[in-house]
Formats: C-alpha cells, sequence, structure tokens
C-alpha cells in the first residue's frame, strides 16, 4: 500500500525535521470527488469532527420541539468546547430546559481547555464536573433524544441504547455507507465511534450544506443545525480555537469543526463543498495547518478571511529564550484548485 503524501512539514534552522503525512477529499452533494491527496477510501474514525451529525437525532426523534431547544443549544450539541463561563453556562441551561442534572452526564469529567478557565477554577479551589467537558453540550442533546424516544436516560453512551442506535443511523443516511461493528471502537467521551471513509465524510457534510440526497425532513434539519453552528462560532469552541475563530471570520459561509487525532471535517456551504481531513499520526497542530491550506485553496476567501487563514498555515516554535526556531507549515500538496 503506498503511503500518503507529506501535507505537513517542520522546518528548523534550514532542514526539515518531521514531516506529516495525511489525506484529504473535497466532494460535492453528489459525492463527487472533487479534489483529493492520500488514500480517500480507508475509514478513519472522525471522532468529535461529526458531532452535526449526530445531531441529527435531536430533531428525527422530536426533542428540538418536544424542549424548544434553542439555536445556542443546538450549537452547543455540535461543540468541543473550552470550559469557558459562557459554554458551562449554556450547558447547564440545556440540562435544565430539559429536566435533568450535571449526574446524569456520563461523558466524564475534566478540567477546562482554555487556560484561564482552567487557571480560575483551581484558584476558586473548584472541582471540575462534567459540565466542563468538551462534550457536554453532545451528551445534554443525546439526553434529550433519550427523552423524547420515551427510553431510559441511563446508559445512553452505550452502542445498543436507543439513542446510539438512532444516531448511527442518521450517520448513515447522511454518509450514505453502512456503520459496520468491524470499525466501532468508544470515543474519549464514551459514545461509540464508528470509522468511515473520508471520501464518505466529504460527500456528507456536502449533503448537509446542500440537501442533495437527503429527505426534506433531515436537509431542514442540516441547515438548522449548520445556521446554528455558524450563528454561535464561539459556543463550538471557544478563545484562540481554529473553528471559532475562521467561522467567525465567514460569517457563516463556512462550517468547520476538528476531530481528536488530527481530523478536520466540514463544508463551504455557498459553494456546496464538503471536505474531510486526516493527519495519519494524529497530530492536531499539523492537521490545523493541513486545513488552513486546503481552505485557503477551495473557500474563495476574500482578503479579511485569508488573513485569518494565513495566520492559522505556519505554527511557529519558539525556545526558552523566545527565539524562533522552527515553523510548522503545509505543503504545496493541500493547496488544490477547484
Amino acid at each position: 500500500m503506498q503511503a500518503n503524501p507529506v501535507l505537513a512539514e517542520f522546518v528548523r534552522g534550514n532542514w526539515v525535521e518531521n514531516r506529516h503525512r495525511g489525506a484529504f477529499c473535497v466532494a460535492d452533494g453528489q459525492g463527487r470527488v472533487l479534489a483529493a491527496a492520500g488514500d480517500v477510501e480507508r475509514p478513519i474514525f472522525p471522532r468529535s469532527a461529526v458531532k452535526s451529525l449526530q445531531a441529527l437525532a435531536m430533531f428525527r426523534s422530536g426533542a428540538v420541539e418536544k424542549f424548544d431547544l434553542d439555536s445556542e443549544m443546538i450549537a452547543l450539541a455540535c461543540a468541543s468546547h473550552n470550559g469557558e463561563p459562557r459554554h458551562v453556562a449554556g450547558v447547564q441551561r440545556f440540562l435544565d430546559r430539559i429536566g435533568l442534572s450535571v449526574d446524569d452526564l456520563e461523558c466524564g469529567a475534566h478540567p477546562p481547555t482554555d487556560p484561564a478557565a482552567r487557571k480560575a477554577l483551581r484558584t476558586a479551589g473548584i472541582q471540575p464536573t462534567a459540565l466542563y467537558n468538551n462534550c457536554s453540550g453532545k451528551h445534554s442533546g443525546m439526553l434529550a433524544v433519550a427523552l423524547a424516544l420515551g427510553a431510559p436516560p441511563q446508559g445512553y453512551t452505550r452502542r445498543d441504547h436507543p439513542v446510539q442506535q438512532l444516531v448511527r443511523e442518521m450517520m448513515q443516511q447522511v454518509v450514505g455507507e453502512p456503520l459496520s461493528t468491524d470499525r466501532c471502537g468508544t470515543d474519549g467521551c464514551s459514545i461509540p465511534t464508528w470509522a468511515i471513509p473520508i471520501k464518505r465524510l466529504a460527500g456528507g457534510f456536502a449533503r448537509m450544506a446542500t440537501g442533495a440526497s437527503l429527505s426534506d425532513d433531515i436537509a431542514g434539519a442540516s441547515a438548522t443545525i449548520f445556521d446554528a453552528v455558524t450563528a454561535h462560532p464561539f459556543l463550538i469552541a471557544g478563545t484562540g480555537a481554529f473553528d471559532s475563530e475562521v467561522m467567525q471570520a465567514f460569517s457563516g459561509r463556512l462550517v468547520t469543526k476538528l476531530g481528536a487525532d488530527g481530523v478536520w471535517c466540514g463544508a463551504v456551504r455557498d459553494l456546496g463543498l464538503g471536505f474531510a481531513l486526516k493527519c495519519d499520526d494524529g497530530s492536531l497542530a499539523a492537521a490545523e495547518v493541513m486545513i488552513s491550506g486546503l481552505l485557503a485553496s477551495i473557500a474563495r476567501a476574500d482578503e479579511a478571511q485569508q488573513a485569518v487563514l494565513d495566520a492559522r498555515a505556519i505554527r511557529t516554535t519558539h525556545n526558552w529564550r523566545k527565539l524562533a526556531v522552527g515553523h510548522l507549515m503545509a505543503t504545496d500538496a493541500v493547496r488544490m484548485t477547484i
């Protein structure tokens, strides 16, 4: 099997120190590949990059209507948030709306991802709860699905629970491929994660952006989800985060979402394009410069949007004396013209 191409390099001084291989695909709503590099047929675990697909279960189950879930709650269901005060308050409001508590969350607890929020919590002597988990919004949405289905909320993270069965069904409809138990794992927040070919992920995000080949209800729900995500970019990640800053700059045109271990997925909405990218070695830093270079090529950015992407396309490393000693940047292999 041929190795995937080098999509990012770290250069120290005048010499390449590290090379990061990967694959990506750009597709339209009919699933046609418009640009690609590497093995796009190989299934990967998209991890948190597919939260918007998983959120479709809130619509199909009737949870959105039953609990009158607003756009901020829908956005939080798609978020990998930093655990900042606004995120935590939003998730608490979500749980209050559905009549459950933090004790019902099965995602586990960890400190806020945001350094300032983490320091504030530590200074106050407060132990983080599951509210601070970056997947707490998604889990609140899944609890809402359980209640709407009339299923017990306990154990909603299990693969055989009605919630996860519906999430799986929604994802299969969007990506157009069965999600096989032969390539299924457990994500960091304890829900099932399904390995999906990069090509199918790109096509799925294009379908959500365009409604192509989707039933009317799922196409409508997809548009509502993408509207919520782009209307509240801060809720999706937070201060200084790629997804929040880039979506803010693109003013509704672009949906972008990272997944653990070097994955990025999303859609350029007005162009009807979906994209998916995976850095083979799982480096999120390398994946970020890769996706910055790819978006610079396909998103038809204006000057201000291009400046945001350019700022993310090169990551400079400084030593303990604050001297710039190297930089990580995308290679020409990600710069595709469509």
